[in-house]
């Protein structure tokens, strides 16, 4: 079926070659269906530096069929130990109980989940404009910088917390946290000491993360409140200096990690969130057009799931789009449907979680932080129940 004033008609286009459009197109490939990923940028992307991968992100990537090589690019973590340095307080939470938790670049995931994909699946330099739907067809239309439009018969939009596609849903907008991040790498060619754990140092309203990935690699992250109308340089010296700054009196390790970091690596930005009120009362779909990872449920790093949620995204957008295709049914609009009842209350979840522990986070009054942990404590009784969700097979 053509879509007049289209110059091509594509089965399922992806808006966004993030991590979760790579692994929705991969969850697709493996199912024998075809799709075109749309990326605005000229290459793979890995802003962000690397992320931790919990249990329930392993069982997705296990699904898509290359979590055994991305084991062999990172060692397990032990656990996570907080430290109040200005109070002289240590929390120590094993993750034997947990299961299986490590920090990976993010480049080797997009990289991983791009090789395994069909020659010509990603289309670089394609900045979407627009998305509508064609009067004649009903089906979405997507406008690109360059003038063409491309149809589709499935739309799905993971291009971000800035969305298109999502502004196109109606979605509300992604809001801001008063907390922003600081990110980046830092290279040991004769190895690092650090343990095996998720460390986090905090000195008043300011936090130092640290996460080995291998035993010459270490992913760390600074957290500062600012406001939320604050801007960001974007020159790596500059953003290296103002990490340093941050950590003026954490221990000299900590100073001497941010001083030798892989400037390439730098990332700083706001935190985002979309509002569990507004993933719970928003629309995920149009006739065949919906949004996944951050475009549907950008959240906080405080859970520490925006990756590993994105890639069940992906796993269950997979299994009911071939169930579509492959099968004897061809509703796609009930295909994408499915997906959204499969996902919502999950990401709602998340989202509610992950809001609530960002606000313990914040310098907020204390009364507000009792009422938080008061509520925490009968809705999320078991803190860690998130790391043990299963997507289901693909």
């Amino acid at each position: 079926m053509e879509s007049s004033g289209c110059d091509e008609m594509q089965e399922i286009v992806i808006v966004g070659g993030g991590l979760c459009g790579l692994a929705t197109a991969l969850a697709l490939h493996r199912k024998g269906v075809k799709s075109v990923v749309l990326e605005k940028s000229e290459s793979l992307r890995s802003a962000g530096a690397a992320i931790g991968v919990l249990p329930n992100g392993w069982k997705a990537l296990d699904q898509l069929g290359v979590a055994p090589y991305l084991r062999t690019t990172a060692l397990p973590l032990q656990g996570m130990r907080i430290t109040w340095m200005d109070k002289g307080n240590e929390k120590f939470t094993p993750y034997k109980n947990i299961g299986e938790v490590r920090c990976l670049k993010r480049s080797d995931i997009v990289e991983t989940f791009a090789d395994a994909l069909p020659p010509k699946t990603i289309r670089f330099g394609c900045d979407i404009v627009s998305v509508e739907m064609d009067p004649i067809t009903s089906l979405p239309s997507i406008l690109l910088s360059n003038g063409n439009r491309i149809g589709a018969k499935v739309l799905i939009g993971c291009d971000g917390s800035r969305s298109i596609v999502a502004s196109f849903l109606g979605l509300k907008p992604a809001k801001t946290f008063r907390t922003c991040a600081i990110r980046g790498l830092t290279s040991y060619p004769n190895g690092h000491s650090f343990p095996l754990e998720f460390v986090r140092l905090i000195v008043g309203q300011t936090a130092v993360g640290r996460l080995p990935i291998t035993d010459k690699l270490v992913h760390w992250f600074v957290s500062v409140q600012q406001g939320t109308d604050a801007k960001f340089p974007q020159d790596t010296q500059v953003i290296k200096q103002r990490a340093m700054e941050a950590v003026i009196g954490h221990p000299a390790d900590v100073q001497e990690m941010i001083k030798k970091c892989d400037l390439d690596s730098l990332w700083f930005s706001h935190l985002r969130y979309r509002a569990p009120w507004d993933l719970m009362f928003g629309n995920f779909r149009e006739k065949t057009v919906t949004v996944a990872g951050d475009a549907m449920h950008v959240m906080g790093p405080f859970l520490g799931q925006g990756g590993s949620s994105g890639i069940e995204d992906a796993v269950v957008l997979g299994r009911n789009l071939a169930k579509t295709i492959n099968g004897s049914c061809f509703d796609l609009e009930e295909a994408v449907n499915q997906y959204i009842k499969e996902r919502k209350m999950r990401v709602v979840k998340l989202a509610t979680q992950s809001y609530l522990t960002a606000l313990l986070f914040e310098n907020r009054p204390m009364l507000t932080k009792i009422v938080i942990v008061a509520v925490m404590a009968i809705f999320f009784r078991n803190p860690s129940a998130h790391t043990q969700y299963d997507c289901g097979l693909l």
